[in-house]
C-alpha cells in the first residue's frame, strides 16, 4: 500500500518515505511508527499499543518513543503546536490527524495538467500533494499582504485534480465570488480571494510549452 499525505508518499513495500519526488529518510522504527499511525488513522494509538507493535516482548523507556516521534515531526517540518499530520493524545498516546489517502504500491503516476495560481503577475506553480498559502515563510503560494493569515488556505494537488480548502482563516478563503465553507475542486480559470487578494487558478497538459495567463488581473476595491 501508499499513503500519500500532503507532498509525502509512504510506500510500504519499498520501504521509502518522499516528499515531492525527493526521499526523506527515517530510522526503521521511526518508518514502522509512522506506518502504525496512517494505518490507524484517525484513531489516536496508545503508547502501550505502540510499543507492544514496535518492541513486542521487549521493555524501552518512553523517552525512545518521544525521540521517534521527533524524528518523523522534523522530517514531515510538523509543528507540534500547530500539527498538520501528528497530534498528540496528552497522557494517552498519538494519531494521525492529517488527510490522507491509499493507493497501490509502485512508481506515483504523473500528472498530465500543470497547476498553476497568478497573482500580482507573479505566475506560481503548484506541485503534486498539498500546497500552503499564506504569508509564512514555509507555504508554497507565499502572498505578503495585509489581510492574509500565516496559513490561510491550502491547494491539493491529487492525480489531474487541484482542491482547494480554506484554514480557519481570519479574512476567509472566497472561490468564485462566494466564501468557502467545504473544500472544493478547482476549475480552469476559477478566481479565488484570500482576504482582499485576488488570485486566478490556471490549468494545461504539461505538454503545453507556452501558458497563457489571465491579463489585466486587478484586487477588488
Amino acid at each position: 500500500m501508499r499513503f500519500v499525505f500532503g507532498d509525502f508518499t509512504l510506500d510500504q513495500a519499498t520501504r521509502q518515505l518522499h516528499r515531492a519526488g525527493e526521499e526523506r529518510h527515517l530510522e526503521p522504527k521511526a518508518f514502522e511508527l509512522l506506518e502504525l499511525l496512517l494505518a490507524r488513522r484517525p484513531q489516536a494509538v496508545s503508547k502501550a499499543d505502540i510499543q507492544e507493535q514496535l518492541w513486542p516482548g521487549t521493555f524501552v523507556s518512553e523517552s525512545s518513543l518521544t525521540g521517534l516521534m521527533a524524528q518523523i515531526r522534523r522530517v514531515l517540518a510538523d509543528n507540534r503546536r500547530r500539527p498538520r499530520f501528528i497530534r498528540t493524545v496528552h497522557g494517552f498516546g498519538y494519531a494521525f490527524s492529517g488527510a490522507a489517502s491509499v493507493g497501490a504500491s509502485g512508481r506515483v503516476p504523473k500528472s498530465r495538467l500543470a497547476f498553476r495560481v497568478v497573482w500580482d503577475e507573479q505566475v506560481i506553480p503548484l506541485r503534486p500533494g498539498e500546497n500552503l498559502l499564506g504569508r509564512d515563510e514555509d507555504v508554497a503560494v507565499r502572498i505578503e499582504a495585509p489581510g492574509v493569515s500565516r496559513h490561510h488556505a491550502r491547494i491539493v494537488v491529487t492525480d489531474d485534480q487541484a482542491t482547494l480548502e480554506d484554514l480557519e482563516s481570519k479574512n476567509g478563503t472566497y472561490l468564485r465570488n462566494k466564501r468557502l465553507e467545504a473544500p472544493a475542486v478547482l476549475a480552469d480559470g476559477d478566481t479565488l480571494r484570500l482576504g482582499r487578494e485576488l488570485l486566478v487558478f490556471r490549468s494545461s497538459p504539461r505538454a503545453a510549452s507556452t501558458l497563457t495567463e489571465v491579463a489585466g488581473l486587478r484586487r477588488p476595491t
